[in-house]
Order: C-alpha cells, then sequence, then structure tokens
C-alpha cells in the first residue's frame, strides 16, 4: 500500500505484528497499534507518552494542539487515555492522513479536527479560543527525513507559545545527529521563549556520537515529572533523562537560532532506521 504524495515523496504502511508502520521516503515516522492505541513503540513517541501521562491525570480530557499528524499516534493514545480530550492536528500532506484512514480510521467519537496545511502558517488560523488554552502541544514536524527550518526557531515558539496555556506542556521530537549542534540550537531556542527544559534520549545520541531522536518537554514553570528517569530508563532503548542544570551544562554555548539563521536538521545514514 504505497503513495506518492504532493511533495513528491514516496509514503507507504508496512505491517509490523500488530502495528502498522508509517515509512516516508524510507523513513519510519510512526506507528500504529490498531488493537491498543496505548500501545505506543517508536522510543520518542513512548518518551512522550510518559511525559503526557506523568504531567495529566489519567482519564481528565485535555485540550491539544498537534503539529505534524503521521500516523496520529500521539492523538489517539490522548483519545483512549483521556477520553473527551479536544484535539487539533495540523498535517500538510492529505494524502497521508487517508493513507492512515483505509487501515486504522480514527475513533468515532473522538474530537479530532484535522486541518492541512504547513504547520506555521496554520498557527494563524486556529479558533482564537485556543489562545492559552492547549494544555499540550507537540510539535513532530517532518519533510521527508528532515525537520524544516522553519519550525525550529524563536520566532516560531513564540507564535506557538501565546497557544499553550501558563501551566501547559509542550513536547518538541529533535532529530540530530554528532555533535548536537542542530538539537542544541533548536534546545536554545525552546529555553529562549519558555524557560524550563527536560530532555529525554538514549545516551549515545545525547552525547552526540550518534543519530537518533530527543524528546524535549518544555513549560514555562519547573514542572517535576516523577518517575520519568525510571521509565524511560527500563525501557528498550534505555534512554538518560536530563532536566535542571544537566540542560544547562549540555547547551553551554549554544546560541538560539533565528528565522534568519536556521537549516533544516541534518539527514540521517542510510542505516539509522534499521530497527526501531
Amino acid at each position: 500500500m504505497s503513495i506518492t504524495l504532493g511533495s513528491g515523496a514516496r509514503a507507504h504502511l508496512e505491517r509490523d505484528g500488530a502495528e502498522w508502520i508509517l515509512v516516508v521516503d524510507g523513513t519510519p515516522q510512526s506507528a500504529i497499534d490498531v488493537d491498543d492505541p496505548r500501545h505506543l513503540s517508536f522510543a520518542y513517541i513512548r518518551h512522550m507518552g510518559h511525559v503526557i501521562d506523568l504531567a495529566f491525570p489519567e482519564h481528565e480530557p485535555l485540550t491539544a494542539l498537534h503539529l505534524g499528524a503521521g500516523a496520529m499516534s500521539i492523538p489517539r493514545f490522548i483519545d483512549a487515555t483521556r477520553p473527551r480530550s479536544r484535539q487539533q492536528v495540523i498535517e500538510l500532506e492529505p494524502d497521508i492522513v487517508e493513507l492512515i484512514r483505509r487501515v486504522a480510521p480514527l475513533p468515532a467519537n473522538a474530537s479530532i479536527r484535522l486541518r492541512y496545511g504547513d504547520a506555521r502558517a496554520e498557527l494563524a488560523r486556529l479558533p482564537r479560543g485556543l489562545v492559552g488554552a492547549v494544555d499540550l502541544a507537540v510539535v513532530d514536524v517532518f519533510a521527508g527525513p528532515q525537520t524544516p527550518a522553519h519550525v525550529t526557531t524563536v520566532e516560531f515558539f513564540e507564535e506557538l507559545s501565546a497557544f499553550v496555556a501558563p501551566d501547559g506542556v509542550l513536547l518538541v521530537n529533535i532529530a540530530d545527529g554528532h555533535g548536537m549542534r542542530f538539537a542544541r540550537g533548536v534546545l536554545a531556542s525552546l529555553h529562549d521563549v519558555f524557560g524550563h527544559e527536560t530532555v529525554i534520549g538514549d545516551p549515545g545520541v545525547l552525547k552526540g556520537r550518534r543519530f537518533g531522536n530527543l524528546t524535549a518537554a518544555v513549560t514555562r514553570q519547573p514542572r517535576d515529572l516523577p518517575g520519568l528517569a525510571r521509565l524511560t530508563a527500563s525501557g528498550f532503548p534505555a534512554a538518560s533523562v536530563l532536566a535542571g542544570a544537566d540542560v544547562a551544562e549540555w547547551l553551554r554555548g549554544a546560541a538560539p537560532v533565528h528565522d534568519e539563521n536556521a537549516t533544516p536538521s541534518p539527514l540521517p545514514g542510510g542505516t539509522v532506521f534499521s530497527e526501531r
């Protein structure tokens, strides 16, 4: 089951046991467990699920905004764990959503509104009632295997921050490799706008030894996430958590990224996605 997207990229779904894996131009992007949307197999998406569970009471509805849809793993997870949540999803490629819907339609009673267009441009078209009302925002935007430059900057995060509630949480997927220069720039930009970050990732990735995904959980006020280090360390692959002074040390010397000097994330190597 394969399609050509408007961008020219190729997307298809691969069956893996109980899951369907969304692959775009050879890059696995997300997975759906049709029988159990609470099951999150991709490590960085699972880390997002841990943060959501620790930051928000189970069964308490959320107002959520997702930039980038993929297989809509996190919107499905939220709908399953926090029924009656109101969710807005922005996706550039309608064909991806239609491909996913053929295999795993969204629950009929889920309050998930889909909007199509560029993630940053669509912010200006969101309902004004969402300003300052979003409990959880998720940025997981890719163009093929790369994160576009214009959704990594101080200016972008300032636009997005207007929607995040004072006690809300922003989750950002950041992909980078050797040296972590791109990731550190994105984190410095997030710090400039929000002020408090927790970073989750494979220790080798955090040290810039190999390519991989980091999950940043960002807030305006310090937010305790008790048990996060234990949960991430016990998963596969095991991950580390940086917070407070450890994040400051990891960021030392990194400058925030602005629109005029932003670059897309680096391309992964050919063997990066040989296993999840």
